[in-house]
Order: structure tokens, then sequence, then C-alpha cells
């Protein structure tokens, strides 16, 4: 019976997509076990796309809305559909995401053991021409992380753990009142933080969705970057009291990715002044030698940022 099934809700947020969100939507409406297994419920948040997308939308059953103006990033869309979502589960969708034709179906067995539920990821990164697997490694076909476990390593901004990138997210409907900040309207790191705080977790060892990495992607925007850095900042504060050890850490790690972005960006000088407040280690003062003489080798035979 259709009634019995577990309905999951989709969320896209696009703007300016032509190019990748029809890839997107058909990856996601051919999804294996669609009305047989799961019930599913595209709802699509155009943020006042200037080229052709919204007219691309318009083909394609689903719950299509607008934003009034444009708001500068998809957040605003992204809680717009998490209020309009009807469904059992919920997940966060890119314009320039693919899922693998059993991303859902593969999740749904785990369904009942935890809130929330993410997997591991294939990146197409088309800035430096590779393509790479984010999946942790087990012997087990998940990973089960106990209440705060990911929490506490994401307030920490630990690269070990779980992995928690938005694609890769299935959660519960009664985490939906957790709203993306709209101020920015681009910054999620409070909101997963808000999201697997007193919760347990568990991770699917495979990959289920692409993820392509290009120039215009936020992470490596300068503006957004800009703005995760404060907000990231305010957001650990409102942990401090409880949790003083993981704050003062993530303090200091959000300064190192500061640093190695503009260490990146070759601006040696501010990546010097945001290193000095970061972690103390070997490779920091590898970074702070190197941006003296020798950061043009580092850059291209590692990978610092992004």
């Amino acid at each position: 019976m259709k009634e019995s099934l577990k309905k999951i809700s989709a969320i896209l947020t696009t703007y300016n997509g032509e190019k990748t969100v029809e890839k997107t939507i058909e990856s996601i409406l051919a999804q294996e076990g669609i009305n047989t297994d799961f019930l599913l419920e595209l709802i699509v948040v155009d943020d006042c796309s200037s080229d052709n997308t919204f007219s691309i939308l318009q083909k394609y059953h689903c719950i299509l809305l607008k934003n009034e103006e444009n708001s500068g990033g998809p957040n605003k869309g992204r809680n717009k559909g998490l209020k309009m979502a009807s469904g059992d589960y919920l997940c966060i969708c890119d314009q320039d995401d693919i899922w693998v034709k059993d991303k859902i179906i593969s999740m749904l067995p785990y369904l009942e053991k935890a809130p929330i539920i993410t997997s591991g990821y294939h990146v197409i990164d088309r800035k430096n021409n590779r393509e790479f697997d984010r999946i942790s490694a087990s012997n087990q076909p998940y990973l089960l992380f106990e209440k705060n476990e990911t929490f506490l390593s994401r307030l920490s901004k630990s690269l070990s753990g779980q992995n928690t990138y938005l694609g890769s997210l299935l959660f519960h409907k009664s985490l939906k009142n957790i709203l993306f900040e709209e101020y920015f309207g681009m910054v999620d790191f409070d909101w997963i933080l808000k999201l697997f705080h007193g919760q347990t977790s568990i991770e699917i060892c495979k990959s289920l969705y692409v993820r392509i990495v290009e120039n215009k992607n936020l992470s490596l925007n300068d503006t957004y970057r800009k703005r995760e850095f404060y907000y990231s900042l305010l957001a650990i504060e409102d942990y401090q009291k409880e949790y003083p050890k993981e704050t003062m850490v993530a303090y200091k790690r959000i300064h190192g990715s500061r640093a190695r972005y503009y260490y990146l960006l070759g601006d040696m000088k501010q990546a010097r002044f945001y290193f000095y407040r970061s972690e103390w280690n070997f490779k920091t003062l590898l970074y702070i030698i190197t941006s003296f003489a020798g950061h043009t080798l580092v850059k291209k035979r590692f990978h610092v940022f992004g």
C-alpha cells in the first residue's frame, strides 16, 4: 500500500542553472524505487534566475517556487522548501549535484536506526581536472555515530568523522524546523551544528551522489569565504560555555582555514596574519616559512584548500 511508504522531500535550490539543473532534476526523478519503495516530493526554488532556468523547471513534475527577488544565496530557498515539505524525511540538493540511481533506496533500510543518514560521494573537480571519492573506510556497510559525536566533530572543525556535506544528508521531519541563516544567505555551518546537536546519525559507506566542483562553486567564492569566516565565529559562541574545549579548537581551525584560503590565492601577508592565530603545529610553521618562498611549489604538489 502506498499509504505505508515513506515520503521523501527533496529540496532543490537554483540560480542561473540552465546548464546543469536538468541533469540534477532528472537524476532525482529517475531514482529506483519511486512509488514502489518510497514516495518522492520534489520542491524546486528558483532565486530569480536571469537565464532560461525557470522555463526549464516548468517542464518537470515538481512543486515549483520562485523568490520574490534575488536573495544572493541558496538559504532563503532552502527555508522555503523546508516549510513547504510534507515528507517523512528531507534532503537538500544543489543545482549541479547528480544523484546515483540508488541513492534513496540505499538509505531506506537505515531510517529507523537514526534521525540523520549521510553517505559518501564522488567529486568531479573540473577546476583541477581530477576525480576522487570521499567515502569513509569500513568493513561494514554503515557507521553509527553516537549522540553528539558528529556534532562535536563538526564544532571543533575536525576533518575526520562523518561526511556531512549537504548533498549527502537525509534527515527526519522532526528536524525540519531548523532553518538556515538568511542574513548572508549562503552559510550552512551553524545549520549543520544545530541539526546534529544531541543526535545520533549514520553514514552509509558508499558513494551515492556526484558533487561537481568548478570555479563558480561557493566554496571558492571570495564573498562566501568572508561571510563563512565571520558567521562561523558567531556560531561557535553559542556553544562556548557548554563545550569550551571544542570551541577554542574551532576558533583556531577557522583561522587556519582562512589562512590557507589566502595562501591559495597568493596573498601571503593575509595568510600569515591568520596562520599566527591558528593551531600551532609543524604544518602551520611550514606554511608560514613557505609563504616567504616556495609557496608556488607547495600549491602545485599539495592540496591546500577547497
